[in-house]
């Protein structure tokens, strides 16, 4: 039977709220205030406390303080707000006055039952994969599974295929394995493919010998070469271009280079982990990735969740950015506003991480006070609102604007970010620059090409 303390100072609500508990199978112990409570009972002997949040003395919060056991707040409608506060600092729900029943009964059971998986995880010794890997955040399933991954792909010199979209930490993954390896005391080499231009991609990974071709002034050691005895991380690797893939097939299978221009090869030791956002089984169809360096990497594929999909890791990422960026730019600690909290829980963030820690960077900066407005988080509060009535109605909601450009104007349209991105893109890229299209968007040119690749959107070809 399930031993609930109920802390009202309102006697008619408690003697209410003790009889409907003791005729649905609960026992229940009385208290009118904190002070009361601790006083006469044993916090920690009950499975759950409901507590209003207006007491004599003290305020329920701070039951919160001084127990483990699960705290349910009960508020008015006019201190909503409060109670959203209340659950920041660790009450695990709340129920606004005036309540039904079946809502409170409902509530108490999920919560009990909750607290009860819970201390029952902890009792026992965590096993591999359940903690968080060093510099990664999450408690969600896909994630503890990626962290399991993480450590037993770790101990091999198996090559590793990191897939997610853009911004949701693929090189923290590709750092985690090197430093869960025994490859951790030599070097993590990191390169972003697509961030290479053609012309000088082999170059820049296999080095190349003095005048192997005009401007070659000296001998190169190429990037392969300085990852010899580490890690090499190939961040979308299917923007090689087919050469460089055949180059590095070579390194896989006989683990040795040539660089350009000589004709001598000679034996490294790297650890191969590539990432990409694109679909590389696609490319190998159309001819853009060769098929046999696609099953060389693809020993361990490892995949990351977007953000929109990790549920309450987003609140836990968001705070724990706060808390650090807060440090960094040595600004007072901050915290999240009601409104703040809920735009950051329904948001689709389909930047992910990286787009949550450009938001609350840039909140802090503006920020004049403690806390954070939603506002001050820079995002599409009409998209925000659409996001909430989708949760609510179950309906896909539109999204209507993409940085500094809307389509309000066009009432006739009825457009996704991606059609809207692609239609914009591809009607002005004739007259204008990536600089240019960037800034009429309102978003950085690292983030159109992002935009691009994840749309697959060709920049114009030059005309020769």
């Amino acid at each position: 039977m399930n031993h609930v303390l109920l802390v009202e100072d309102e006697e008619v609500i408690r003697s209410a709220l003790r009889r409907l508990l003791e005729r649905n199978g609960f026992t229940v112990g009385e208290a009118g205030s904190v002070q009361e409570a601790c006083d006469k009972h044993d916090l920690d002997s009950f499975d759950a406390i409901i507590s209003d949040l207006r007491l004599p003395g003290m305020p329920g919060t701070e039951l919160i303080k001084r127990t483990p056991t699960p705290v349910l707040i009960m508020t008015s409608y006019a201190s909503l707000r409060s109670a959203i506060d209340s659950m920041k600092i660790g009450a695990v729900d709340y129920i606004a006055k005036p309540f039904e029943h079946d809502e409170i009964l409902s509530t108490l059971k999920r919560v009990i039952g909750s607290d009860q998986k819970s201390r029952n995880i902890h009792r026992r010794q965590p096993r591999p994969g359940e903690e968080p890997v060093t510099g990664m955040v999450g408690s969600c399933p896909a994630m503890q599974e990626l962290f399991r991954r993480i450590r037993k792909v770790a101990q091999t010199t198996s090559s590793v295929l990191i897939q997610g979209e853009s911004g949701t930490g693929k090189e923290l993954v590709a750092r985690a394995l090197h430093e869960s390896s025994s490859r951790r005391e030599h070097n993590l080499i990191s390169v972003n493919c697509a961030a290479i231009p053609e012309n000088l991609i082999e170059s820049e990974l296999f080095g190349h010998e003095k005048g192997a071709f005009t401007g070659a002034t000296t001998t190169r050691t190429g990037l392969v070469e300085a990852a010899n005895g580490g890690t090499l991380f190939l961040d979308e690797i299917g923007e090689l271009p087919l050469e460089a893939q055949a180059r590095l097939l070579r390194v896989l299978q006989e683990h040795e280079i040539r660089k350009v221009g000589s004709v001598q090869s000679q034996k490294v030791d790297v650890r191969l982990v590539a990432a990409t956002h694109r679909d590389l089984k696609q490319f190998v169809r159309e001819g853009r990735f060769r098929e046999d360096l696609f099953y060389r990497i693809n020993v361990m594929p490892l995949q990351i969740p977007p953000l929109r999909e990790r549920g309450n890791d987003i609140l836990e990422l968001a705070e724990r950015i706060l808390s650090n960026t807060c440090k960094r730019l040595d600004h007072e600690l901050m915290h999240f506003s009601a409104d703040a909290i809920q735009a950051i829980t329904t948001y689709t963030w389909p930047g992910n991480v990286r787009e949550l820690e450009n938001a609350i960077e840039r909140a802090v900066i503006l920020s004049e006070a403690d806390e954070v407005a939603i506002d001050l988080l820079g995002l599409d509060i009409e998209l925000v609102r659409f996001e909430i009535k989708n949760n609510a109605a179950s309906e896909t909601p539109t999204r209507k604007s993409i940085g500094a450009v809307s389509i309000e104007d066009d009432p006739t349209e009825d457009l996704s970010l991606q059609d809207y991105f692609q239609r914009f893109v591809l009607d002005h890229q004739e007259q204008m620059n990536e600089t240019e299209l960037a800034k009429k968007l309102g978003i950085s040119r690292k983030c159109l090409w992002e935009r691009r690749q994840r749309f697959d959107i060709p920049r114009r070809k030059k005309s020769s």
